[in-house]
């Protein structure tokens, strides 16, 4: 059986943006991917109604998923309802469980929305329950003990909540993957009306460039990158040392030197 990696984002285009490039590159290194929004685009829409907005969200993030040959995991609540609650880590839970992934990759601890800060507290806390098997969830899933690495991907702009830089601690070569970046934000049409209208025509497409370039600075060897900080091994390895994605990926992923 294939090792698995599993992006867990707030909401649908979010991982197209910080974490697709990483997820193919682990696809191509061997690794079974995994492709979960946890809200899901419901306000994502000026032109349609909250129901609507999240099925067409819903159909468009599948779209991108199967474009790269990822597993896709349903949403479990809406948006701007991401909070840390029990009900959504219960939920969380049996999701990694069943993927049992070696890698997670997911938000930063500190980003612009709140939405992504939580998106990414749940998913580190859902992982460190994954081997509880008295954790209540939302159904059952067999608690797993297999070791995992988690990553956190840059916040936008590379600038935490209060505008300090955020420095990536690993940064994986993703010139190769841009275009299929762009072809998984292509599929999600209503995010980029979206945008079009709140942020400027052709600023979906144009950001990924911006980030992928911000980021490949500080490779020191890379054209197109994205930055990663690795969470602390505790309760997730047996040592600090297991690092998964620098193994995985190579020469493709080297460490910042400034770091």
């Amino acid at each position: 059986m294939s090792k698995a990696a599993f992006a867990i984002a707030a909401h649908p285009d979010d991982i197209e943006f910080s974490m697709a490039g990483t997820l193919i590159m682990l696809k191509n290194a061997g690794y079974e991917i995994h492709y979960m929004n946890i809200a899901n685009g419901s306000l994502g829409s000026k032109f349609h109604d909250r129901t609507t907005t999240a099925m067409i969200r819903r159909k468009e993030a599948m779209a991108a998923a199967e474009l790269i040959g990822a597993v896709y995991h349903e949403s479990i609540c809406e948006d701007v309802e991401i909070f840390y609650t029990k009900e959504l880590y219960s939920a969380l839970v049996p999701e990694i469980r069943d993927a049992d992934p070696e890698i997670i990759l997911t938000h930063s601890p500190c980003d612009y929305m709140e939405d992504h800060i939580n998106a990414g507290r749940l998913a580190v806390s859902a992982a460190f329950f994954r081997g509880m098997p008295n954790c209540a969830t939302s159904r059952y899933a067999e608690a797993v003990d297999t070791e995992v690495a988690i990553y956190h991907a840059m916040p936008h702009g590379l600038l935490d909540q209060l505008r300090k830089t955020v420095v990536p601690e690993f940064l994986v070569n993703t010139a190769d993957t841009i275009s299929i970046q762009k072809d998984m934000l292509r599929c999600h049409r209503t995010q980029k009306e979206w945008l079009d209208v709140t942020q400027g025509p052709d600023v979906y497409l144009k950001g990924i460039d911006e980030s992928a370039e911000m980021c490949a600075k500080f490779s020191g060897k890379f054209t197109a990158a994205e930055g990663w900080i690795q969470h602390n091994h505790m309760g997730f390895a047996a040592s600090a040392d297991f690092n998964p994605l620098a193994d995985a990926l190579k020469e493709n992923c080297v460490r910042n030197p400034s770091y």
